[in-house]
């Protein structure tokens, strides 16, 4: 089965590039970039690395929806910009669905490696395999029959989607992607910060409010 990648951007010129020939390697017959508005190279570079580019509004849950929509083939995976897939992804998602799973997604580890990013995985990793309920950062995957859409708000739409889903698969296969927030914000504080961002959520705050929270 054909398999399209999403990737939402903005300004990931840096990262886009790695992105979208990891999705290539990892067995990506389709990869579409949807750009929020960069203002640097990242349309540029996106394209030259065989990504079709579409532009539209800023909103992650808009830009993943856009790109679905606009994605030519029936199995889907969504895919942070700076998150890089594994080299059988693609295989292993289309078993994963054949076998009879409406979505999934992967187990995680940072790039950027050391102890305490290790452990920060480590606790994701648990967390996923006792809820069940994977993160954006670790490429949701879908059939377009059972995908129904993020919800469009400007945080947690990959939880909020998540969280409503049956039959989801966890695959044992790990996508690397960037602890640069956990680096630059410190492990403690972002785990602290992340935690009350879903305790708000459960709590009925408002989505903007936990987004300006989150971004502050």
């Amino acid at each position: 089965m054909l398999v399209s990648v999403i990737i939402p951007t903005l300004n990931e010129e840096a990262r886009i590039g790695a992105t979208i020939d990891a999705a290539r390697a990892a067995g990506a017959a389709e990869i579409l970039v949807t750009d929020g508005g960069s203002t640097d190279a990242t349309a540029t570079i996106a394209a030259a690395h065989g990504a079709r580019v579409i532009a539209g509004e800023r909103m992650r849950a808009r830009q993943l929806n856009r790109g679905a929509e606009a994605a030519s083939h029936d199995t889907l995976i969504f895919l942070h910009a700076d998150t890089l897939l594994p080299a059988s992804a693609a295989e292993a998602v289309t078993r994963s669905l054949d076998e009879g799973h409406d979505c999934g997604g992967f187990l995680v580890e940072f790039v950027e490696g050391g102890p305490r990013l290790a452990y920060v995985a480590f606790m994701i990793n648990t967390r996923t395999r006792l809820t069940r309920a994977p993160w954006g950062d670790q490429a949701h995957f879908f059939r377009r029959e059972s995908f129904p859409g993020y919800p469009e708000i400007p945080i947690m739409e990959d939880y909020a989607l998540s969280r409503r889903m049956k039959r989801v698969a966890i695959l044992p296969l790990k996508v690397r992607t960037s602890g640069r927030r956990f680096l630059a914000k410190g492990v403690v504080r972002t785990s602290i910060l992340n935690w009350l961002i879903i305790a708000g959520f459960h709590l009925g705050i408002a989505p903007e409010r936990l987004a300006a929270w989150y971004r502050k």
